[in-house]
């Protein structure tokens, strides 16, 4: 039976969102609901578990796509410093990928931001009763696609390849010889079906694989 997470008192939220006018009007529509409390707002991937650990929420709403760490990778590491909060996915971007990856990292829901505001606060409940959440049409795509075909090291190359990055910057980062990451990346390449490792990256992006 799934466990049930209800506080006795206000729902403690923390809100994770880069964009300052979206992160404000969430807050404001959801501090209208009669047993929700807004107790942290961050604009970071890097600052939600501090947060987090700060004001000790019962749900984080966290976006993806964040400056300083991505919003999933943080998800899996509320789950081990905060066990007591659920955590929602609130994204603008409805991939099967990015489905596939909160789910393993622990995420109660998931939704996109175009829903109406009475859906989130719903799931909100939802979740705190135990229950897990999903947007119904991004569930019946994720059904239909199959698993990232790359490694978490192939990951780590394609992340490390923004702004132009060197075969030597990548080594360097991740602590790999050059020989080695032009392995991750040529496999990378090959596994996307694409022209070189910027393409791979824009298209292991679009599929939610990053």
């Amino acid at each position: 039976m799934p466990q049930d997470h209800r506080p006795t008192g206000s729902v403690r939220i923390l809100l994770a969102e880069d964009q300052g006018m979206m992160r404000s009007a969430l807050a404001l529509l959801l501090g209208m609901e009669p047993d929700f409390e807004v107790v942290a707002q961050v604009a970071a991937g890097d600052r939600i578990v501090d947060e987090a650990l700060l004001s000790r929420p019962d749900v984080a709403l966290l976006d993806i796509e964040l400056p300083g760490r991505s919003g999933l990778d943080a998800a899996a590491d509320l789950r081990t410093e905060v066990p007591d909060c659920r955590v929602l996915i609130l994204t603008t971007f409805g991939r099967p990928g990015y489905l596939r990856r909160a789910m393993e990292a622990g995420a109660s829901g998931f939704l996109v931001k175009d829903g109406p505001v009475g859906e989130l606060a719903k799931a909100i409940r939802q979740v705190l009763g135990g229950e897990t959440v999903i947007d119904p049409a991004l569930a019946a795509a994720a059904l239909g696609a199959g698993p990232s075909p790359l490694t978490p090291r192939e990951r780590d190359a394609l992340n490390a390849s923004v702004d132009g990055a060197t075969v030597a910057d990548i080594a360097g980062k991740l602590s790999l010889s050059e020989s080695t990451v032009r392995n991750y990346l040529s496999s990378a390449i090959g596994k996307t079906g694409t022209r070189n490792r910027m393409e791979a990256m824009r298209a292991a992006r679009q599929e939610g694989w990053l």
